[in-house]
């Protein structure tokens, strides 16, 4: 990746422009498993499908911008700092489960809201990334 000179907000406005389709296509597709697992499988197996889904939607999703034209693995696109920020949100997400883990061994119902979590602390950053700040707001008023 080479480094581009533009300014940050040209860096944003190009950042915004682009599709976002593989991530939330890996998303349905992984949490559409894990519901039908919650369906029909005992919980102990649920568990398993919800840790191992979450965790390989990143990996669908790099598969699946191949096909959607975002290429994420492309290492020829200019070098954006929004790309960098966003990683830092993805790394801060996974930290969640140093603290989701542990609280499943002692609750185990208490880990599709903190997997929840997780999640949302990803998005969220991502929202505010792209100014899109009413649709956070009515996304977590949803949940109440």
């Amino acid at each position: 990746m080479e480094k581009t000179n533009s300014t940050l907000d040209e860096q944003r406005i190009e950042f915004s422009n682009r599709k976002f389709l593989a991530t939330p296509y890996a998303g349905i597709i992984v949490w559409l498993i894990i519901g039908i697992a919650g369906l029909i499988l005992p919980v102990r197996a649920t568990v398993w499908v919800l840790f191992i889904g979450t965790g390989s939607i990143v990996y669908l999703a790099l598969f699946i911008s191949k096909f959607t034209g975002e290429n994420f693995l492309d290492k020829s696109k200019p070098k954006n700092e929004f790309d960098n920020l966003f990683m830092f949100t993805v790394g801060q997400a996974v930290l969640v489960y140093s603290i989701s883990i542990p609280f499943f061994i002692i609750d185990y119902t208490s880990l599709p809201m903190t997997i929840g979590i997780l999640t949302g602390l990803m998005w969220l950053p991502f929202h505010g990334l792209l100014n899109i700040g009413s649709e956070s707001f009515i996304q977590l008023s949803e949940l109440y």
